[in-house]
């Protein structure tokens, strides 16, 4: 933590996983922090869902010093196998396939997977033990000394970014992803697929112990079908889209089917508030991109809070600064998510040639996949 005589302060909104997140690496930094959120903790931990966690996650979570403490809940996998089920071609990515800094620095995975409770509970501890954060939850709104910044990170209905009154780009696609997490006999540990198939991508993400999380993408009737069925209908039916070799043996939670859409503020600050995560934007689910875009928000934000602190940066530059320095970041991978949903998602003649040559290309030529994958592992902005 950097010592300061007069720390700053910072307000943060929203206790999810960014918003925590958020609040650690402004007390690294060493700003006086104020986290609230209207839920309790049990209430912020009782999700049943999972996220993949990319290498640039990875990064971060070192520099704060959380990487050891979350490895008991991390699940890596270590071959990602992209699969076209419309013209039933496909291409493995592994260690292989990474730089050699990632590689290195995360023992050969891909990626991790970790259930959203044990990460809550992990970063909700060390939010309770560290002496700069004034953790404020399931509580009425302190009223606290005007602070140096405000960090919004309460969500893709953000209270704070509508009482600023900054608008949306909005995009809703014609899905929805349906999520839940089932038992799968012929799970080899791991592996994790994404499936392109007509209808919408497909995710397979293995949480250990022959379990794995589902990220199910298709049109809104078809999901809202697949949340109501019973337990052994629901099976049926996905026992006809899993990839070869695996089999659902049980349904561990009950399925939840969400809208999916493209969303952007159209500033990421005002005064002295910044919008984090999904207050400030939301892609398609296709790739695992979501949760890693916003901690790349976090990721910004420590590093400006950081020059803050060491006095290279004035506090009231800090906003504008963070906002200039997300937007190409952003842009890009709301693009290339959106891109991957457009060319996939169908079964049109005129891009099916497209899509075979792209997967042509990617299996025969390592350095393209090295490339496809540090985009993916790493963000758009980063030197591979």
């Amino acid at each position: 933590m950097v010592a300061t005589a007069f720390p700053r302060r910072a307000l943060v909104h929203g206790a999810g996983p960014t918003g925590a997140l958020a609040a650690l690496a402004l007390a690294d930094a060493g700003w006086a922090v104020c986290l609230h959120d209207p839920l309790q903790a049990g209430e912020l931990c009782a999700r049943s869902r999972a996220y993949a966690f990319n290498h640039s996650s990875r990064r971060l979570l070192q520099r704060l010093g959380l990487w050891d403490a979350l490895a008991g809940c991390l699940v890596p996998f270590t071959a990602l196998q992209l699969s076209d089920r419309v013209l039933a071609a496909g291409v493995a990515f592994g260690a292989a396939d990474l730089n050699g800094a990632s590689r290195r620095g995360g023992g050969g995975a891909v990626g991790w997977i970790a259930r959203h409770a044990a990460l809550m509970t992990v970063l909700l501890q060390r939010l309770a033990d560290h002496p700069a954060v004034n953790l404020q939850l399931g509580a009425a709104f302190p009223s606290p000394e005007p602070p140096d910044l405000v960090v919004a990170a309460d969500g893709p209905a953000s209270p704070q970014r509508q009482a600023l009154g900054i608008d949306l780009w909005h995009h809703p696609y014609r899905q929805s992803c349906l999520t839940a997490q089932v038992e799968l006999r012929g799970l080899a540990a791991g592996q994790a697929w994404e499936l392109f198939r007509a209808e919408g991508p497909f995710a397979v993400l293995p949480l250990g112990s022959g379990q794995a999380q589902l990220v199910w993408s298709a049109p809104t009737e078809r999901c809202r079908q697949l949340e109501q069925l019973s337990a052994p209908a629901f099976l049926d039916r996905l026992a006809g889209v899993l990839p070869a070799g695996l089999e659902p043996d049980a349904l561990l939670d009950q399925p939840r089917a969400f809208p999916v859409a493209l969303l952007q503020a159209r500033r990421l600050s005002r005064g002295r508030t910044v919008l984090v995560g999904e207050s400030a934007h939301r892609c398609h689910p296709v790739g695992g991109q979501g949760l890693n875009l916003c901690w790349r928000d976090v990721a910004a934000l420590h590093r400006l809070a950081l020059r803050v602190s060491s006095g290279r940066l004035r506090p009231e530059q800090l906003p504008r600064r963070y906002g200039l320095q997300r937007w190409p970041d952003l842009i890009l991978t709301l693009l290339s998510t959106d891109l991957l949903v457009r060319l996939f998602s169908n079964r049109s003649p005129l891009l099916l040639p497209l899509r075979r040559l792209a997967l042509l290309l990617l299996a025969r030529w390592a350095p393209l996949r090295r490339l496809c994958l540090g985009v993916m592992t790493e963000g758009p902005c980063r030197p591979w």
